[in-house]
């Protein structure tokens, strides 16, 4: 049976318990442990793919679909091991299975409640789908107190008992402030979290301190006494100037060590030199590019998480400095605008989204790129609008435009009807619920020979991951490539573009897929490794 660390967060929301699930995940791989992370989200939506991303961030999608909250791409950065549908759940997709289950008979007439059929679909789901794993990590989702994570936290006690005590350890994550005009830090905050915490029948075993100054002895002794721990389970988590620098911060302040400990497991030697490595690459450059990050979505950049992380990971590639300008899109209306927003860019990334809001002044942005010969990189929506403003500007297809603004008599982009997955046709139409609605998950792709891409990676057949309901037509294929836009990716069939790329132009590359999802710090992204590299060329010829 795996040991099982389960996560929870006090005080305030945004604490970063998933980035501290993943650091810890990836200091006991250091070990020589393997791990698996998951995350229960207490909100009602079944999952985040209809969520708008300045509310809840990205949304995160797994090799066989998922989509997911984005702490999964967090697991992914920082331990390698890829994240399944089976390892995000939500209250909404719990109580729509206890719902179908009533529906269908199968709790033979009971009155359902909270307690015990919610709690018991909840452990179900915590204990389903694992193999030999040495330890499980469950993020509970919210702050301790909502009345929403209430079930949950219900349901991780339970197991604890069910489990015992030598196969659970709860680790409570808070905030301990510094009030300026008191010149000290202040426990109290945690000291009430706890309570919240046991007064649902939870005892801490270690409470992580989020804190901006180091936590003297005496606050520390304050918060191992009124939270029932030993001292040594009192662990300081600075602000860290790397996400990156965490794991090593959790490593020094004995973190592992009492994971360890409260598992009475004999500590391993840790095997830390990887991110030696990464956070020397990131601190010690050898160059600088700034990017020029071009979405609607810029109120929030955790709309953008995977992508500004796998950025530093081509810059890390490339011994860089990657330094991001966040452009609303809306605001690009002119020459004028376009010239002042990118003076000094090194490179241009347009990213994915939903919507004609902002398409205009990415479309200018993209034609920016294309005639000043600026390295680009279109992600999904980004790779649309590329190909639209070729036909547009370039092949002069008169009123070329995407489906998903309207209808238009030049339709370069359509919506995804039919694909094939796993030997199976796929189906949709205009008339479906958006929920589910997309082509997701990983497919595979069929690079051309001698292109910029095949060159990129290194192999004629990738596997990508996507999210996405309109696709490039096929039908303006041979247009657009008679003015120099090649169509250098393709699904198996042929039928779906999947990379175009200019061979007129330096570094120019539009994809349907969204590679951020795949990179990872000590396994950076090919295709941001090369995207960054081509901006640090550029950036030596202006």
């Amino acid at each position: 049976m795996p040991n099982f660390i389960f996560i929870t967060g006090g005080v305030v929301s945004s604490l970063g318990k998933g980035l501290a699930s993943a650091a810890l995940g990836a200091i006991l791989q250091s070990r020589g442990y393997t791990v698996r992370l998951r995350k229960l989200d207490p909100y009602l939506n079944v999952d985040p793919g209809t969520m708008s991303p300045t509310q809840h961030g990205e949304v995160f999608v797994t090799d066989d679909g998922a989509e997911t909250d984005l702490d999964l791409g967090h697991y992914e950065r920082f331990t390698g091991v890829a994240a399944r549908k089976t390892d995000n759940v939500t209250s909404g997709q719990i109580y729509s299975d206890v719902i179908a289950k009533e529906r269908k008979g199968d709790y033979l007439g009971a009155t359902i409640q909270v307690i015990p059929h919610v709690t018991n679909a909840i452990k179900d789901f915590i204990v389903s789908d694992l193999g030999k794993e040495d330890f499980v990590l469950c993020e509970i989702g919210g702050t301790v107190g909502d009345i929403e994570s209430l079930p949950f936290l219900e349901a991780i006690r339970q197991l604890g008992n069910e489990l015992g005590k030598q196969n659970t350890c709860f680790l409570h994550l808070t905030l301990v402030p510094f009030i300026a005009a008191a010149g000290e830090l202040k426990t109290k905050p945690t000291q009430h979290s706890v309570k919240e915490l046991q007064s649902v029948g939870i005892r801490p075993d270690i409470v992580l301190c989020r804190t901006e100054a180091t936590i003297p002895d005496e606050q520390r002794n304050k918060i191992a006494l009124f939270c029932n721990i030993p001292q040594n389970a009192v662990i300081e988590a600075l602000d860290a100037e790397s996400i990156y620098d965490v794991p090593l911060a959790y490593h020094k302040t004995g973190l592992d060590s009492v994971i360890c400990d409260h598992f009475g497991l004999k500590p391993r030697e840790p095997k830390l030199k990887i991110w030696h490595e990464i956070t020397s690459a990131i601190k010690n450059p050898e160059g600088q590019v700034k990017i020029a990050v071009v979405g609607k979505y810029t109120s929030l950049i955790d709309s953008y998480k995977s992508l500004a992380e796998a950025l530093v990971h081509g810059g890390i590639a490339n011994n860089t400095k990657v330094d991001l300008t966040w452009i609303d899109s809306s605001e690009l209306l002119n020459d004028e605008s376009l010239k002042a927003k990118f003076e000094n860019i090194h490179g241009i990334l347009v990213p994915g989204g939903f919507g004609e809001r902002g398409s205009e002044g990415k479309i200018l942005a993209i034609k920016f790129a294309r005639e000043h010969k600026i390295p680009f990189l279109g992600i999904c929506f980004g790779m649309q609008m590329a190909v639209i403003e070729a036909a547009r500007n370039v092949a002069l297809i008169l009123n070329a435009g995407s489906t998903e603004f309207g209808q238009c008599s030049s339709p370069v982009v359509g919506l995804l009807t039919e694909w094939i997955k796993d030997d199976n046709i796929i189906k949709r139409s205009s008339e479906d619920d958006l929920g589910g609605s997309m082509r997701l998950g990983a497919y595979e792709c069929h690079l051309s020979s001698g292109s910029l891409v095949e060159s990129i990676y290194n192999k004629g057949i990738i596997f990508e991951r996507h999210r996405h309901r309109y696709e490039v037509n096929i039908e303006y294929k041979e247009d657009l490539q008679n003015i120099g836009l090649q169509f250098s990716g393709m699904s198996p069939d042929g039928i779906l573009p999947e990379i175009v790329e200019y061979n007129n132009h330096p570094w120019f590359i539009g994809v349907q897929f969204h590679p951020e999802l795949k990179s990872k710090p000590f396994d950076p992204h090919p295709l941001f490794s090369g995207f960054i590299g081509a901006a640090f060329k550029y950036s030596r010829l202006v």
